[in-house]
């Protein structure tokens, strides 16, 4: 599991017109550490040159130093011109290298306009010093892009990475991330080596690693070596040929040590989208495009360039990155009790017959108290009880519904509970379904009469107004700012309100919290899961996310403690998929719910539906997962 934090001096640098050439963009910055100071390569784009490039900007390489350790940056110029008349058009997207004693910069040479697959390809400049680039050479005869050098041999050879055929044509309809090497460097600027090279394309092409043939990938930051292997962070575009669609993403592979053409493993989903203002706003709104990277101890820097206009850096722990990308690391974060449901369906019982899934959970006189949706033959639903003395096993089960449907808003089903105490009151809320519409509700009940079993429940509340869809509702356990806080979710977003307990009326905000992610295993929608939690860092938040692939899944989010609604931190990988059978199998396929879940100690107990269909219980160490949201790098 792993969380993407991103810098808060972003973007570290932005266009501005006192320099021409970057007049309208500074951004896909490359990054080299070298000595004490931190050099960015990046293209600068200027107005459009009426002459050459109509209506489109004007892109050279620019150029800054950091000497605080990549803190800020200056000494910003242009060191790249379009001077050949293979690159007449313009010079983007620079990926430098220092190897060998010299500094590489490879980058994409324009030759014609409009651009297309005949005049786009890829060009090396070379120099002593990184500001001054003195050899320049045209390397691919055919469309290339995104050429890197590995900084330093590989079994004798220079080696490169390249992406061919990144523009589409008929012939070349997909793009190809290739490797080259040599033992002579020269020959990466010979056109024989190339043609060759090409010739036989197919020996020297990576595995796909698109998941769609709609998808798109091109190389991004220059290779880092690892104690696991080469690490390559590279731009993966979904819906690429769907211009008003593309989603763009950051993702990972791991490749051997010693044969870099082996794909050792990869990251299960972009873990950065766009989702910041600069990064979803500028000449190319919704982008994230690396093209820098640096390790510094076990932080993972990650330069990028956002919405074609600034340069941008994130970083992440590189442990946790390379543990996100291991199968057997990662599915073994949150330790499920037991491979088998500790709740299911019991055909006697017909209210619960069909399914029983998403448990709420509350931690009262020594035991765990679950509230859970049974679902009978009709797919009408009520709220059955059981109680866990350690939180794991079920020492006692009601066979009689402690909540059923009483108003016409709730007539087909009471779904998905989430219980909450405020003082002596437990507050229940809830999914109302009347068999068109769902609503947030709310019920309550004394703790006194809850432990007593004498389930009294108050005439519920309708907290959502009538023609709103609402769902995964759940109430903070201790007022804030002297109101309680109740979150729920307006689709596509998880928000808040606050309200006095108990509520009079419905809902008449919606102060968002947090949304779906597009591209990344949350695309589709969120929703809460249990009540958040209060830790000394803030309000612990576990909620569920469903993905293009349409698989609900768990992740984790800090929130603020003073408000609750500012996002501190959020899992860019999930911490719980659907990985058994009966998680993966039921009555909806690939999910996993959460409505509950326990602190005891240090350990936290989520309580969770599997398919729909039956309970389960998992635990993890809450140090353990605080670390993974506060910036442990």
């Amino acid at each position: 599991m792993l969380t993407v934090f991103r810098s808060p001096k972003n973007p570290f640098i932005s266009p501005t017109r006192s320099r021409s050439f970057e007049a309208i963009g500074a951004f896909n910055p490359s990054v080299v550490a070298h000595g004490t100071d931190v050099h960015v390569f990046y293209r600068a784009m200027a107005e459009p040159d009426n002459l050459r490039t109509p209506g489109r900007g004007f892109s050279t390489i620019g150029y800054a130093k950091s000497c605080d350790g990549g803190k800020t940056f200056g000494s910003r110029k242009q060191i790249l011109q379009a001077d050949e008349t293979w690159e007449a058009f313009g010079c983007e997207d620079p990926r430098a290298t220092f190897f060998e004693g010299k500094w590489y910069v490879f980058y994409t040479a324009l030759g014609g306009f409009p651009f297309g697959p005949d005049n786009i390809r890829a060009a090396v400049a070379i120099g002593n010093k990184p500001d001054q680039l003195t050899e320049r050479h045209l390397m691919t005869p055919f469309n290339a892009k995104a050429a890197t050098l590995f900084p330093e041999r590989i079994n004798g050879e220079a080696v490169l990475l390249i992406t061919a055929h990144t523009d589409f044509t008929e012939e070349y309809p997909r793009p190809t991330i290739g490797i080259a090497r040599s033992k002579h460097i020269e020959d990466f600027w010979d056109p024989a080596f190339w043609i060759e090279w090409h010739t036989h394309l197919h020996d020297h092409a990576f595995p796909d690693v698109r998941r769609s043939d709609s998808e798109h990938m091109e190389i991004g930051a220059s290779p880092i070596l690892t104690n696991k292997g080469w690490l390559i962070i590279y731009s993966h575009i979904q819906k690429y040929y769907d211009a008003q669609h593309r989603i763009f993403g950051i993702e990972a592979l791991l490749l051997d040590t010693h044969d870099p053409q082996k794909i050792i493993s990869r990251t299960e989903f972009p873990f950065l989208v766009p989702e910041e203002s600069y990064e979803r706003y500028g000449l190319v709104s919704n982008i994230v495009f690396p093209t820098g990277a640096r390790i510094v101890s076990d932080r993972l820097e990650i330069y990028y360039g956002a919405a074609d206009t600034v340069c941008a850096m994130a970083q992440l722990s590189l442990s946790d990155l390379l543990s996100s990308m291991d199968s057997a690391e990662r599915t073994s974060f949150v330790q499920r009790s037991q491979n088998e449901p500790i709740v299911k369906p019991i055909p006697e019982h017909a209210w619960e017959s069909a399914s029983v899934s998403n448990a709420a959970a509350i931690d009262l006189n020594g035991s765990v108290h679950l509230l859970y949706r049974g679902t009978d033959a009709q797919n009408h639903s009520s709220i059955g009880y059981a109680r866990l003395a350690d939180a794991l096993h079920v020492d006692e089960r009601l066979s009689e519904p402690v909540y059923e449907p009483r108003e016409n808003f709730e007539s087909h089903g009471t779904e998905d509970p989430r219980i909450t105490q405020i003082d002596d009151t437990l507050y229940l809320a809830y999914t109302a379904f009347d068999g068109t519409r769902a609503r947030g509700a709310v019920s309550w009940i004394s703790k006194e009469n809850f432990l007593a079993h004498t389930f009294d429940w108050s005439k519920p509340i309708a907290i959502t107004p009538e023609d709103v869809n609402d769902k995964d509702l759940c109430i903070f356990p201790e007022r804030i700012n002297g109101k309680a806080l109740l979150m729920h979710r307006i689709d596509p977003n998880i928000c808040a309100e606050a309200f006095d307990m108990p509520p009079t009326h419905s809902t008449t905000s919606c102060t968002e919290i947090m949304g779906p992610r597009p591209g990344m295993w949350d695309a589709e929608k969120i929703g809460a899961a249990a009540p958040p939690i209060r830790v000394e860092e803030g309000w612990l938040c576990i909620y569920h996310g469903v993905g293009s692939d349409f698989t609900y899944r768990l992740g984790a989010a800090l929130l603020d403690a003073e408000t609750a609604t500012t996002v501190l931190s959020r899992t860019s990988a999930p911490i719980l998929s659907p990985e058994l059978q009966w998680e993966k199998e039921g009555v909806v396929k690939n999910v996993i719910f959460s409505c509950g879940a326990v602190l005891r100690g240090d350990t936290l107990f989520i309580y969770y539906g599997g398919a729909d269909t039956a309970i389960g219980v998992a635990t993890i160490s809450k140090k353990k997962l605080l670390e993974k949201l506060l910036p442990n790098i």
